[in-house]
């Protein structure tokens, strides 16, 4: 199955008016390089700084635009950068802390399902603390009122950040459970697109603290699951006509900083 005609339609304005904001926003960073430019050119360096500015906030700007409409279209309910909730038990606190502590030692090894149930025993014990949890990405929920809720990463995540992505992910937890004891939820990794491929996607830093089955998804396991089945082959046909289409704009915003112009 592959979306229809009226999504792609969508999908692709999107993408259409975030490229074009980036032209009307973006500025290159007024930073002084003699050599840099006398070896590459002005108009390549404005090139490189546009596409690492572009780089940098795909998320915001593309992937998480594109997940929204598709998940309106095939879920129940669907949002941007929402607040998983605003307290968490002490004793939630506690157990979170010693799921970190044991992953961090391997005396276990990841285990999501077992880690929430943990959680929900303790979810409304002891005093409740207002915390501020990172904002869920992506907040999905589906016709039977389960959630799922995405933190999407750059496809190579900093290895060292693994330790806080975990913990944001039992937060939510936590904070979910605290205002609904019996919710089913679920917190995940996005990761859009596999940088190994046709390799399996092969972060193994994340091994040891993320349970790589249940609390990660990479590529097209991620846009299948938000759109349906062939989604992400779909999305990479957007990409490249929308590429095509808006070519003429492209050159025409780098010869601006041509030499001399």
């Amino acid at each position: 199955m592959s979306l229809p005609k009226s999504e792609i339609n969508t999908i692709e304005d999107i993408l259409k008016n975030c490229l074009r904001n980036k032209f009307q926003n973006h500025s290159p960073e007024p930073a002084y390089m003699p050599f840099q430019t006398r070896l590459l050119g002005k108009e390549r360096l404005a090139l490189y700084s546009f596409i690492h500015s572009l780089i940098t906030n795909f998320g915001v700007t593309f992937f998480e635009p594109v997940a929204l409409a598709l998940a309106q279209k095939n879920f129940k309910n669907a949002k941007l950068q929402k607040i998983a909730g605003d307290q968490i038990s002490e004793d939630a606190h506690r157990v979170i802390q010693e799921i970190m502590d044991n992953l961090a030692t391997a005396t276990i090894s990841p285990n999501k399902p077992k880690e929430i149930e943990a959680i929900r025993k303790v979810c409304q014990k002891g005093k409740m603390k207002k915390v501020k949890p990172t904002k869920v990405d992506v907040w999905i929920e589906n016709e039977s009122g389960e959630l799922f809720l995405f933190d999407i990463k750059t496809a190579k995540p900093n290895a060292g950040g693994f330790k806080e992505f975990k913990r944001t992910l039992l937060e939510w937890v936590a904070a979910i459970l605290a205002e609904n004891p019996k919710a089913k939820v679920n917190t995940l990794i996005a990761i859009p697109y596999n940088p190994y491929e046709p390799k399996p996607y092969t972060r193994w830093t994340m091994r040891g603290m993320i349970d790589l089955e249940n609390e990660l998804k990479v590529g097209k396991e991620f846009w299948d699951f938000i759109g349906g089945e062939n989604t992400y082959e779909d999305l990479l046909g957007c990409f490249e006509r929308i590429g095509i289409e808006l070519r003429g704009e492209i050159d025409a915003y780098f010869k601006k900083f041509k030499s001399g112009k």
